[in-house]
């Protein structure tokens, strides 16, 4: 079957572009794709499209990424107003609920999605996050016991990676250095250089998105205003945003379950695909 195609709606000013799959009828399930200035709804899309028998799949480029229009102002806030302008241009009526499935910088927005508009939530899913800026010195020490893996990379380049870049240049390298960090097992540096290639990097975005008033988030206060059943998953070998921060989050919803993955990092919902598919099944049943 083939692949859906790519559409455009203009949101708040913006252009965002974006694939959807699944029956009108069914549920609406928006993923929230991960990397800040550099992250697009393909990954996603390809990963959570099994659940298209069930739910009505909806992948985006957020504002500033991927194929979305360059449209400042590239802000947490901005970005959860899209997604809610999202919501309701899809749904049939406008107090629908949705299932909100983000991971890594996804899982950032979606908890501050499900915090800022509880009532709107089915389900929550949530992959490979983090509730605040504190997993960024845990991803640092973690780094300097792995760095043997990426010998290209240095602790520097991941400094970047959560500050700013030079420019879209300097980003993609750097990206393509760390590269053998995100996964578990072998990695195909062939594989790793087509990525990096087709690539979008927007530095200008990233660098918004790491600004001081955006770099300190922190949902952990608010977590117990989450209402919706929320499911946390997270890869063992999770590098970037590690089990300990999964478990946190655990901790501060209060009806949420935590599953860790074994023998899988990062991109758990790849490497782990059938699994996740049936745990998020299992869940929602």
């Amino acid at each position: 079957m083939s692949e859906p195609p790519l559409q455009f709606v203009e949101v708040n000013g913006a252009k965002l572009a974006y694939r959807i799959k699944g029956d009108e009828s069914k549920p609406l399930f928006i993923t929230l794709h991960g990397g800040r200035g550099f992250g697009s709804h393909g990954s996603d899309f390809k990963a959570y499209s099994p659940l298209s028998d069930q739910f009505r799949i909806l992948s985006l480029d957020y504002r500033g990424h991927g194929q979305s229009s360059f449209t400042p102002p590239f802000t947490f806030a901005q970005i959860v107003d899209d997604i809610e302008a999202l919501r309701l241009h899809f749904v049939k009526d406008k107090d629908d609920k949705v299932v909100i499935c983000g991971g890594s910088f996804g899982g950032f927005l979606a908890q501050q999605y499900a915090i800022t508009f509880p009532e709107k939530v089915l389900f929550l899913i949530l992959r490979g996050t983090a509730p605040s800026h504190d997993h960024e010195a845990e991803a640092f020490e973690i780094i300097q016991q792995r760095l043997h893996l990426a010998p290209m990379a240095s602790v520097d380049m991941l400094r970047k990676v959560f500050g700013a870049f030079k420019d879209d240049q300097e980003m993609s390298l750097v990206m393509f250095a760390i590269g053998p960090l995100y996964a578990e097992g072998k990695y195909d540096q062939d594989k790793g250089l087509e990525n990096c290639r087709t690539t979008i990097y927007r530095a200008e975005s990233h660098n918004a998105l790491y600004s001081e008033q955006e770099k300190y988030f922190d949902y952990r206060p608010s977590l117990k205003e989450i209402t919706a059943p929320t499911l946390i998953i997270v890869g063992e070998r999770d590098w970037i945003c590690p089990p300990s921060q999964s478990e946190i989050i655990h901790n501060g919803i209060p009806n949420s379950k935590l599953l860790v993955v074994p023998n899988a990092n990062h991109s758990v919902h790849h490497e782990k695909n059938a699994e996740v598919i049936a745990a998020i099944r299992d869940f929602v049943a």
